[in-house]
């Protein structure tokens, strides 16, 4: 076993949208593990919109990281020593390892993989925080009922595409937004929505509202919101009267808004004239509920009920480039990186 390893740290902070030079790929001693902790070797880490956030001073829910720290994330490896009574060497474990190609951390805070539920790489994504947070946000704030319209935007990410299948399964019409007609073939021909939209194609929010009006004769009644942007502002002038916006994320607001989004008022103005429930949620918040939604999806993962994509880029030191791309809609499904 190496003495060593390789971390990826935050180098300085991004002014807008992250470039390479605010990471830093760095090797240092390999941590021992301590009475309780566990040592893994990492072979996947999840790359996700969140860490944009992470990498900014700006007061959020979670502390941001500190620069000369590891970039945080969850990782998935192989258990290579344990002083820990529930974890063996060889065992499959998840923790947030940050992007490292080792990570040693107490195994009260690690969750042993079930080989059953299909590969490892799914721990990342449909059965890992995606997962959950598109579970949560649609059951628990959507309030599905059958015969209602859902739309989500970025389709065919991991949050995206399992809101659509979630929701298809309740027996809702279901309308996705991506980026490109061959996100958009993915997420009727992959996913089973209903039909998507290519925000690309519209280069404004009305254009892009009159398009959702059309593919929602009926109105909006339940938005799932993980992009922001002009995206929100078309999907507002469309939502029915007690609708819900469950929302997780405004990735297109990570790097700054733009001076063509469509003004707070008047976004707040629909808010409020069509009495929507709006309603945002951290899903770290609510992971008492983990084990049941694995216990619900997991089984149909593994059956191949639900699917799912994944876009791996290869080698650690690949992982700024790969993040850096995600951020503008470069990736096709869950990122993941390929460490080992």
């Amino acid at each position: 076993m190496t003495d060593t390893m390789r971390r990826i740290v935050l180098a300085s902070r991004p002014e807008a949208a992250p470039v390479a030079e605010n990471f830093r790929l760095e090797e240092v001693a390999l941590p021992e593990p301590e009475d309780g902790e566990v040592l893994v070797r990492v072979e996947y880490m999840s790359l996700d919109p969140y860490m944009r956030g992470r990498m900014s001073a700006s007061k959020s829910y979670a502390t941001p990281v500190e620069i000369g720290e590891t970039m945080t994330a969850g990782a998935v490896g192989e258990v290579i020593a344990s002083r820990h009574p529930d974890f063996a060497p060889g065992d499959k474990a998840l923790g947030m390892f940050g992007w490292a190609d080792h990570g040693c951390l107490p195994g009260k805070q690690l969750r042993k993989l079930d080989p059953a539920h299909g590969p490892i790489t799914t721990a990342l994504g449909v059965l890992g925080m995606p997962g959950i947070t598109a579970w949560y946000g649609f059951n628990a704030i959507g309030q599905p009922k059958p015969g209602e319209t859902l739309v989500v935007a970025a389709a065919t990410g991991p949050v995206g595409s399992m809101v659509g299948q979630l929701a298809k399964a309740k027996g809702l019409r279901v309308v996705g937004i991506a980026g490109g007609p061959e996100k958009c073939r993915l997420a009727t021909e992959t996913f089973g929505f209903d039909a998507c939209i290519d925000h690309r194609a519209h280069g404004d929010a009305a254009s892009l509202s009159a398009a959702l009006k059309e593919a929602c004769p009926d109105g909006i009644d339940i938005y799932y919101e993980n992009v922001g942007g002009k995206v929100l502002a078309a999907v507002l002038e469309n939502m029915n009267p007690f609708g819900r916006i469950p929302v997780c994320g405004m990735i297109a607001w990570y790097n700054g808004a733009s001076d063509d989004d469509m003004p707070l008022a008047a976004a707040w103005r629909s808010v409020l004239t069509n009495f929507l429930h709006v309603e945002g949620f951290i899903i770290f918040n609510h992971y008492d509920r983990f084990g049941e939604f694995v216990a619900e999806v997991g089984p149909k993962v593994g059956a191949g009920e639900i699917r799912y994509l994944e876009d791996v880029a290869e080698g650690l030191e690949n992982a700024p480039a790969a993040f850096m791309a995600m951020l503008t809609g470069g990736n096709t499904g869950k990122q993941i990186v390929k460490v080992s």
